[in-house]
């Protein structure tokens, strides 16, 4: 399994819930997640019903032990604790994150602050938006490379929330962007060391759709797109699938005109007096749930043809919220993730 787990999705299909659900389905058995989100939305709060983030590293959840076996000194082979694993959440924010940036090149320390007071951070990012790409993906691989004192990796997985699939080979694919910025120094060294995490086997980048066209459209674009770009695609995550509530033979009689009378006949066994008046609205419930059944289910085989993993994830009739999230993570665990 990648260390950084990055994802992508268009914008209603439930990118970020899948994000944390990731992370929390990753963070078990004492590991360690960091879930970063770099839109600025706060959602990742909102899901774990939590103070917005500061920009700041702050644990956020204690993911359910997944019942493996452990040794007898409750200590898993990487010598952290057995049991349920920590989840941390990052909000990254791009001028805090410039100013870390100029301090860790150029020891600018008060400086910064009074660059900052300025504008000049808001407006470095503002018109160079190749630099505040450079400067979130930053914090992310550095969060992915980073260690403790024994050598030890401070995260067993990073989780991106990332941005739209629109954007996201352009977010990440930041060594072509920072090009026209700035062709030697402690930027483009940045921007390459950068690059070596995005384009190796550290990282996988995930696509959340619905079984809808224009989702899966975009999900195909996108894969196309990161592969193009030689970006690390991971896993194609289809969320809030509804329920099979039909079989095949059973959808199979929607469009069969002659079943009328015999579901007439059972609506009146069962004791409704008002059979004849049922079964018409019944049979074109039926009749659109097949439907929609068979547009889903064309949808799925175009995923299935992208020769990705694929996990579907179930829709939550409830609404989401933070027992939803932990429903999401179980799914995503035993599905093999």
């Amino acid at each position: 399994m990648s260390r950084l787990q990055v994802v992508s999705g268009k914008g209603g299909t439930g990118k970020t819930t899948v994000a944390a659900a990731l992370a929390l389905a990753l963070a078990t058995e004492g590991k360690r997640t960091l879930l970063v989100e770099v839109e600025g939305r706060q959602g990742i709060a909102q899901l774990f019903e939590a103070e917005a983030l500061p920009y700041e590293e702050r644990k956020i959840a204690v993911a359910p032990n997944a019942g493996a076996a452990r040794s007898a000194s409750g200590r898993d082979g990487g010598g952290r604790r057995a049991g349920g694993g920590e989840v941390f959440a990052l909000a990254i924010d791009p001028e805090l994150a410039l100013l870390d940036y100029l301090q860790m090149f150029y020891k600018l320390g008060g400086a910064g602050r009074a660059l900052k007071k300025l504008g000049a951070i808001d407006f470095a990012t503002t018109i160079a938006p190749g630099l505040r790409d450079v400067l979130l993906t930053g914090k992310a691989c550095e969060a992915v490379r980073r260690k403790d004192k024994q050598g030890r990796y401070v995260y067993d997985y990073v989780v991106m929330d990332a941005p739209p699939t629109g954007r996201i080979t352009r977010f990440l694919n930041v060594n072509d962007e920072v090009a026209g910025l700035a062709k030697m120094g402690p930027i483009h060294n940045q921007a390459q060391a950068v690059m070596r995490v995005l384009k190796s086997r550290e990282t996988a980048v995930h696509l959340v759709t619905l079984l809808e066209e224009m989702p899966v459209q975009e999900t195909l674009d996108g894969v196309a797109e990161l592969r193009a770009a030689k970006l690390p695609v991971g896993r194609i995550m289809v969320n809030m699938v509804r329920p099979a509530l039909l079989g095949e033979p059973a959808l199979a009689l929607t469009s069969d005109g002659e079943v009328r009378p015999a579901v007439t006949e059972a609506l009146t066994a069962a004791g409704l007096g008002s059979a004849k008046r049922l079964v018409g609205p019944l049979l074109a419930q039926a009749g659109e749930y097949a439907e929609r059944y068979a547009l889903e289910r064309a949808q799925r085989d175009q995923l299935a043809a992208a020769g990705l993993p694929l996990h579907e994830l179930p829709l939550l009739t409830e609404g989401m919220d933070l027992s939803g999230l932990y429903t999401l993570a179980e799914e995503l665990r035993q599905q093999g993730i």
